[in-house]
């Protein structure tokens, strides 16, 4: 039975959360720019035959010239994108002479053959595949990366690919697309009409149980070898307040593996915690702790359980590029 003081921490949340979902509902998320843009000369544009359907999709490749395995870096493009969504990576990948793929995984999610269906997983699983395949990759480095909807499809290849994945690095991610619908409605979104066409409902009546089908927070993860694997999340603490994803998407993930991998509450974000997180938009660590900082950004809050780390940073709907590689070249 929930306790009074639980009752009210719950009530709090849906209220800071309403008022998030009410502030500043038309700003356009930096990070999901669908534009493209002219590539570098040295990524060559290839088509990969579906194993789902026998389609061919599109990417764009780029090999590594090294004599030895590199690792292959999947960057992933956002949520109204493709695969022509000129990657804000792919300078920095090139230059390190790292094997790239950016894969078009049925487009922007506006379809049901798109957003986290069965084709999604089979492309991506191909793409990853593919470079394999060409010879020069590092199977034991192979990372995948995404920002928004790219984070979200790093998520569910967190819990659906076949891969010996080393790291899955999403940022400002979407992981429950029920929620999401409902904050992007009340904020007058685009989003909301997207996942309406997705999950095939109507602005009358929302399909709740395609939606939570299709996110990754109700996946299982597939795959007992993939808790190896090294998950990062990342989180701008002004998002949903400057951006179109609230941190919650985040938090909720991240204490759900905790949960799954053996976690107590102590190793999850406390309801408190994020109550604090919501209302005053920063969390500081006790006085007698030196502030942490991702690149130049302060942290607000990190939280690491086994291989999981959840980090809370200053911003807002965005990836910090300048450090976005950095765990990379960890052993």
């Amino acid at each position: 039975m929930k306790t009074s003081s639980s009752i009210s921490l719950l009530l709090s949340l849906g209220i800071l959360q309403l008022s998030i979902n009410l502030l500043n509902g038309q700003s356009p998320p930096e990070w999901d720019d669908p534009r493209g843009d002219s590539w570098p000369a040295s990524v060559e544009r290839v088509f990969i035959p579906s194993t789902a359907d026998s389609t061919f999709q599109k990417a764009y490749y780029f090999r590594s010239a090294l004599p030895e395995p590199q690792p292959l870096i999947v960057s992933l493009h956002t949520w109204s994108g493709d695969y022509n969504q000129r990657d804000r990576l792919v300078e920095e990948i090139i230059n390190k002479n790292w094997n790239y793929i950016h894969p078009d995984f049925r487009g922007p999610n506006t379809r049901p053959e798109a957003c986290g269906s069965s084709l999604v997983i089979a492309d991506l699983e191909d793409a990853i595949q593919y470079a394999i395949d060409q010879g020069g990759v590092d199977t034991n480095a192979i990372h995948i990366i995404g920002a928004s909807g790219g984070g979200y499809a790093t998520l569910l290849m967190y819990r659906k690919s076949r891969h010996p994945i080393r790291s899955f690095s999403a940022w400002v991610p979407i992981s429950n697309l029920e929620d999401w619908y409902w904050s992007s409605k009340s904020r007058e979104l685009k989003y909301a009409g997207h996942l309406e066409a997705v999950t095939q409902s109507d602005s009358l009546t929302f399909n709740a149980a395609e939606a939570r089908r299709r996110s990754p927070l109700f996946m299982n993860t597939e795959h007992p070898e993939r808790h190896q694997s090294q998950l990062y999340l990342y989180a701008g603490i002004h998002d949903g307040y400057k951006g179109s994803v609230p941190v919650t998407q985040s938090v909720h993930f991240y204490n759900q593996l905790v949960e799954e991998l053996g976690g107590q509450p102590a190793d999850q974000v406390s309801a408190g915690q994020l109550v604090h997180l919501l209302a005053q938009r920063t969390y500081q660590p006790p006085q007698t702790q030196p502030p942490l900082f991702l690149g130049d950004r302060l942290i607000h809050l990190r939280k690491q359980f086994k291989n999981l780390q959840l980090t809370i940073f200053e911003g807002a709907h965005e990836m910090v590029r300048p450090v976005a590689l950095d765990h990379i070249l960890e052993p």
